[in-house]
């Protein structure tokens, strides 16, 4: 019995110190030397982590090359297998790397707007992005400028709507300076007029009808895209528009407009409903975008047929 404690004790002993030397050599490297100083614990209890300590070090030493997640050849892309102290234990976990965490922040922002009949790509709208050579331009960057300056502090600040000619860009305009304000956690819904009210009268007296009007209805912060490009009818009319633009105009909730029509132009396409012409009606909706909105008229070169790869109408 007392030999066989002895051969215990002895291979105890061989196995520390293969731990203690596989450690020392572990230790000239210099990620693994500077994860080790940092975790600041006896090296006596980090030596049967030196394997995961490895495993991390290798990739913190990658990490240092690389420059962005898909280049990560991580055994879990995007994160580094990281430890933690605990008393005299080392917790490890995986944690995202700092280009992760840059990726999961952009695509955070996108879970605070709702697109309705609309690119997806209408997401990855942004300032910086924006063609500014063009000087008919600055009347409007100089507007979305203040709004975002703005927004948040004065109550009385408008919407816009913003008329041009087809391929101007107004709908990344105003989609990028949308999407700064989601980033901040703002709720924003941008919708393409014409396909969402088809879409609205196709799911008619169901829930998806109630759920889609009542989140627009709603919504903080509303993009009503391509509005008079829509075949006008009473109930597009009076009981979508002009019920939605009602409420929001009594509840403060800033609304945005892009159109191929001027104000006065939108106003004399409302009026006419198959043979009939509401001028009055017309009037109303117009009275209340006019409440709720700057009007700018941007005239701009096509940047759909100058090839801008970065910029749709």
């Amino acid at each position: 019995m007392e030999n066989l404690s002895k051969v215990i004790s002895k291979f105890d002993k061989n196995v520390d110190l293969k731990l203690e030397r596989y450690f020392n050599e572990s230790m000239e490297d210099a990620n693994f030397k500077k994860l080790v100083n940092r975790l600041n614990m006896p090296n006596k209890e980090l030596m049967k982590y030196t394997s995961k300590l490895q495993k991390t070090a290798n990739e913190l030493s990658h990490c240092q090359n690389c420059k962005n997640v898909l280049e990560c050849n991580h055994e879990v892309e995007g994160y580094i297998y990281y430890p933690t102290a605990n008393g005299n234990n080392l917790i490890f976990d995986y944690i995202p790397c700092k280009y992760q965490k840059k990726l999961e922040k952009e695509n955070k922002f996108k879970e605070n707007i709702s697109l309705f009949e609309m690119p997806t790509e209408i997401k990855n709208a942004k300032m910086k992005d924006i063609y500014t050579d063009d000087k008919n331009r600055l009347e409007t960057i100089k507007w979305m400028k203040h709004f975002l300056d703005n927004y948040e502090k004065d109550k009385k600040i408008k919407g816009l709507y913003l008329t041009g000619n087809f391929g101007s860009g107004k709908t990344y305009l105003l989609s990028a300076m949308l999407n700064e304000l989601a980033k901040s956690g703002h709720k924003v819904a941008i919708i393409f007029f014409p396909d969402f009210l088809r879409t609205l009268k196709s799911n008619f007296g169901d829930e998806d009808y109630n759920r889609q009007f009542e989140y627009i209805r709603n919504v903080e912060l509303l993009l009503i895209d391509d509005i008079g490009a829509e075949t006008t009818t009473a109930w597009s009319r009076d009981e979508v528009l002009g019920t939605i633009l009602q409420y929001r105009m009594e509840e403060n909730l800033k609304t945005f407009f892009t159109s191929n029509l001027t104000i006065e132009e939108l106003e004399e396409n409302l009026s006419v409903v198959g043979n009939r012409v509401d001028k009055v009606k017309s009037r109303r909706i117009i009275e209340r975008i006019k409440f709720m909105t700057d009007q700018i008229h941007l005239i701009s070169a096509n940047k759909r047929k100058d090839g801008n790869k970065n910029e749709w109408e």
